[in-house]
């Protein structure tokens, strides 16, 4: 599989001289599967790039699954230019906590006032399936679920395809269980021995003083269970809004001092847009 990354900001997209190595849009990632179907998870802002890349493309056949309904994962939907063509067909995979059916977690993002193009004035197709914590399947590639521990609910994912697994778990915090959240050791074991962990680590201890509650880890406990759960990579994300690229180098160089304290091989480094890895 080939993942890359559209967007690996937390919170809100951010600009300027400071985040140029790790970029500044909210939560995006494609996944490409070997039989060549295109995965997309979440619609933050860094889904508009992506959406221009695909429509260079010859395919139009996208499936679109959802972490959870929080703005910053869902603020470039609107701006995803394949919506508005009429021979795309989109599958929509996600779990409705706080809405009513998958198709509300995106249709919310397109009604007055805050938007001028209604959803149903889209021409793309859209099918929707409500997965929650069912396994499902994309092609080749084994999709299973887990629930996050956040504000309102998420889910987190598993990817498993010929004998490689990537494990992405954003907007989870592992110190606080929140309402239907689950444990620790539950992540450790939903991520273990993964060729590929991206995890929250959007805070420092000191930050996570005040923090503690808002569904977010610190990279310290993120590394912790990456380390504890023997997998190959580590990926920092869902980086503060105002963690530059400077201090974003100083956790990953911290993260690797840790992994070596503990004799682990583990390599750590944080996810930054426009990264590929292939697994």
């Amino acid at each position: 599989m080939l993942i890359r990354c559209y967007g690996a900001r937390g919170s809100i997209p951010v600009s300027g001289k400071d985040y140029l190595v790790y970029g500044g849009n909210t939560t995006c990632m494609e996944i490409r599967t070997s039989d060549d179907k295109i995965i997309i998870i979440d619609a933050g802002t860094g889904i508009r790039e992506l959406g221009n890349r695909l429509l260079t493309e010859e395919s139009n056949i996208y499936h679109l699954i959802f972490t959870h309904a929080h703005w910053d994962h869902l603020m470039g939907f609107p701006f995803f230019k394949p919506i508005y063509h009429e021979k795309v067909k989109i599958f929509m995979y996600g779990c409705p906590f706080a809405q009513k059916t998958v198709k509300n977690i995106v249709s919310g993002t397109m009604q007055p006032p805050n938007f001028p193009i209604r959803f149903e004035s889209v021409q793309a197709h859209f099918t929707y399936y409500e997965t929650c914590e069912k396994p499902f399947s994309i092609g080749s590639m084994d999709v299973e679920a887990i629930l996050l521990s956040h504000p309102n609910q998420g889910i987190g994912y598993k990817f498993t395809e010929e004998g490689k697994t990537f494990v992405f778990l954003t907007d989870n915090e592992l110190q606080y269980t929140h309402p239907r959240g689950l444990k620790f050791d539950d992540y450790r074991e939903f991520s273990t021995n993964a060729d590929l962990l991206i995890h929250d680590a959007e805070f420092t201890e000191n930050e996570y003083a005040r923090t503690r509650t808002w569904g977010h880890s610190t990279y310290t406990d993120a590394l912790r269970l990456a380390i504890e759960a023997n997998v190959v990579q580590f990926g920092l994300f869902h980086h503060n809004q105002g963690r530059t690229d400077t201090e974003l180098d100083q956790l990953v160089e911290h993260s690797n001092e840790i992994a070596a304290s503990k004799n682990s091989s583990l390599r750590c480094f944080a996810i930054a847009q426009g990264m590929e890895i292939e697994l």
